[in-house]
């Protein structure tokens, strides 16, 4: 019988340039601190499940990086299991976690991410990048997104430079979008603006400058129309959540700290054609997690996108059924996803701030929503948070992202 799961510990490093610190160290300062945040001990964890793409990608830790990063911090004898998922590897860590203890597998399970992609051949950590789409036909996927929307006039083409193809990826389902449904460059602006003030209250945040919609606009254009306020940087860091059966969350001692998991879903793609919005694989990830978690889009009082660009958040939201589809770029213009707006989107900055270290994002997200979820956000809370809600995306295949992770999450007290 299916158990019920809640979270009682969340633990992130902040995001950034960590030169001088290994995954190892990263992953064991955050899963230490969720370990703290929940009144746990090590050997209360029945199972690990890790996260990471750059230890194997660049320390070449292909086949036990999980145990590598985790046995110096005293993880022995119990079950490690190594993840990847593309930028989706954290929640995918979170998903087999939750349905671990759901199975009575284990009282109690830890996710943990980690990824340190700043490397000092920048074109290193970047290239890391293409293993998330099918390598053998790359041009192919790369051809058939830009033939979504209208060849660019030559003024705004930009030519392939320092950034990671999925710059590309975003900027040509951008263009998509604005082509059919006429999504404008402020809007995408106003987005961006948007995360980078709210990244100024985040101290794990990688970047805390705040920009005007036109100074965005006028920064350096990355691929049109997404300049580089509007796209998540290269980061290092990791993140942590502890989860356990809800009999076990009843006799912690931390258990009036325990956020309930409603709805956790994990989809992949499909071979849906372009104008079919509606079976988006965001949308199919986030109708599979309300349905789960018995509530709707009305519900929700804050969320957490995958903002890789400016445009996922855009449309994000659409998938997430807070505005219909097409009307993402004029809710977000409207200040509806700003704190103190209607529906709080990325209260802790998004990845285009928080920063991007590819496998703790999804679980970077999970702590944001944990920590507003029990009113501990600061100045960047959204006042009186009971619904919460983190979509996670990884990769790409086709026309949409590879995997999609949707969780909500509730605070029962």
């Amino acid at each position: 019988m299916s158990r019920d799961v809640m979270v009682l510990g969340v633990g992130a490093t902040p995001f950034g340039r960590h030169l001088d610190k290994t995954a190892s160290d990263l992953v064991g300062a955050a899963a230490a601190d969720a370990l703290t945040d929940a009144g746990m001990e090590r050997s209360d964890v029945g199972a690990v499940f890790h996260a990471t793409v750059s230890q194997k990608a660049l320390d070449h830790q292909h086949m036990i990086p999980g145990q590598v990063a985790l046995r110096p911090h005293g993880f022995v004898g119990v079950p490690v299991v190594n993840v990847e998922n593309a930028c989706a590897g954290g929640a995918t860590a979170l998903w087999l976690a939750i349905a671990h203890v759901r199975a009575g597998l284990s009282e109690v399970a830890l996710a943990t991410g980690v990824d340190k992609l700043v490397c000092a051949d920048p074109a290193r950590g970047l290239a890391v990048f293409d293993g998330a789409l099918d390598v053998a036909n790359r041009d192919d996927v790369l051809a058939t997104l830009a033939a979504l929307a209208d060849p660019l006039p030559p003024q705004l083409d930009t030519a392939p430079g320092d950034r990671s193809v999925f710059m590309e990826v975003y900027a040509a389902l951008a263009r998509a979008h604005m082509q059919q449904y006429g999504t404008t460059e402020s809007q995408l602006a106003a987005v961006a603006a948007k995360n980078h003030a709210h990244s100024v209250h985040n101290p794990r945040a990688q970047f805390r400058r705040s920009f005007t919609t036109d100074e965005v606009l006028a920064a350096r254009r990355v691929a049109w129309p997404l300049t580089v306020p509007m796209c998540s940087p290269v980061s290092d860091g990791a993140a942590a959540v502890v989860v356990a059966s809800a009999e076990f969350a009843g006799r912690a001692a931390s258990n009036d700290r325990a956020v309930a998991v409603l709805g956790s879903a994990l989809v992949s793609g499909t071979d849906r054609v372009a104008d079919d919005a509606h079976n988006h694989i965001g949308r199919r990830a986030a109708l599979a997690a309300y349905e789960q978690a018995g509530v709707g889009p009305g519900d929700v009082d804050v969320a957490e996108v995958h903002d890789a660009t400016a445009f996922g958040e855009i449309q994000q939201v659409e998938n997430l059924g807070f505005c219909p589809i097409g009307d993402g770029g004029q809710w977000s213009a409207s200040g509806a996803g700003a704190l103190g707006g209607a529906l709080p989107v990325n209260p802790s900055g998004g990845l285009e701030s928080r920063g991007h270290p590819v496998s703790a994002t999804g679980l970077a997200q999970v702590f944001e929503l944990v920590t507003q979820l029990r009113g501990g956000a600061g100045e960047r809370q959204v006042p009186g948070a009971r619904i919460a809600i983190a979509e996670n995306g990884g990769g790409v295949y086709g026309i949409e992202e590879a995997v999609a992770a949707v969780t909500i999450l509730g605070d029962t007290r």
